[in-house]
């Protein structure tokens, strides 16, 4: 599968920056580049939380899970959330502590700015990469993975300042840059959890849902949309309908209007689960 090449692309991205940040940040002695090292080290976590997701929502659907395994993909992002916060809060406040008892007398080395500088480079590189292909397969676990690329892009730049902020014996930028970082990873981890669990609670946006009955409605045939529900199962929605109907209508010509709305969100908003409830006109008032 396409979208696991992203997945693949972005956990080999992200060893190498990591040990690199990690090894290069100890020996220049740059707090700043050692947070972004563990910022790198987090995405590791969060792009194997990704590709586990993605294997998982592949399985066929079975006797216990009816809508399939998309929804696998949901909770290891959760669990990466989870662990982000964590390793973010102990970056800030390490960050913290060296902001306020700093013992340092001289500046990073520059190899540590050319370090992040270089990151900056490779995370542009993989954010372009995986930002289209998540387009072509449509791949909203790649669309994040691919946000979360561009902040780290940022977040490298924000480094790189701090170690040359550093070099003019402002030796305060660079543990700030650290605890800005830690900040940085903390948010990162906050979206993804509550984006994730408005999706696992079913939520929906309701202004695409208010275009979805405004579509519907104009639809030949439907008298009144009463009601229209939709929940995301991974990457794909599920949309309930209740349509009303002329009440003299066959039960065929009324299955080819429900036929008709279910075609219509399918090519029109690729929803492939459409489920359409009919009930007759004259019964709007009990509705």
């Amino acid at each position: 599968m396409k979208a696991e090449v992203g997945a693949w692309v972005s956990i080999g991205s992200y060893l190498i920056l990591a040990a690199a940040k990690l090894a290069i940040g100890y020996i220049a002695h740059s707090d700043g580049v050692t947070a972004d090292g563990w910022n790198n080290f987090t995405d590791i976590v969060a792009s194997v939380a990704v590709l586990a997701g993605i294997k998982i929502a592949q399985k066929p659907r079975d006797h216990n899970h009816p809508y399939g395994h998309s929804r696998a993909e949901n909770i290891s992002s959760l669990i990466a959330a989870f662990i982000m916060m964590s390793i973010g809060i102990d970056v800030a406040l390490k960050g913290a502590l060296s902001l306020f008892h700093q013992e340092q007398n001289e500046p990073p080395q520059w190899l540590a700015a050319w370090v992040g500088i270089v990151s900056t480079l490779v995370m542009m590189l993989v954010y372009r990469f995986n930002h289209r292909l998540s387009q072509r397969v449509n791949s909203p676990a790649l669309a994040a993975a691919a946000k979360d690329h561009l902040s780290d892009a940022l977040v490298s730049i924000g480094t790189v300042v701090g170690i040359i902020g550093a070099q003019f014996h402002l030796f305060w930028l660079d543990p700030l840059a650290a605890f800005m970082i830690g900040i940085m990873i903390c948010k990162t981890a906050w979206h993804i959890f509550a984006e994730t669990s408005h999706l696992l609670t079913d939520g929906f946006d309701e202004q695409t849902l208010a275009v979805y009955e405004q579509e519907i409605a104009e639809i030949e045939g439907v008298k009144h949309v009463s009601d229209v529900k939709a929940r995301m199962v991974g990457n794909q929605i599920i949309l309930d309908v209740t349509i009303h109907v002329d009440a003299a209508l066959t039960v065929a010509k009324s299955h080819e209007i429900a036929d008709e709305v279910e075609r219509m969100m399918r090519n029109k908003h690729q929803i492939e689960m459409t489920h359409v409830h009919i009930e007759p006109a004259f019964n709007l008032n009990r509705s």
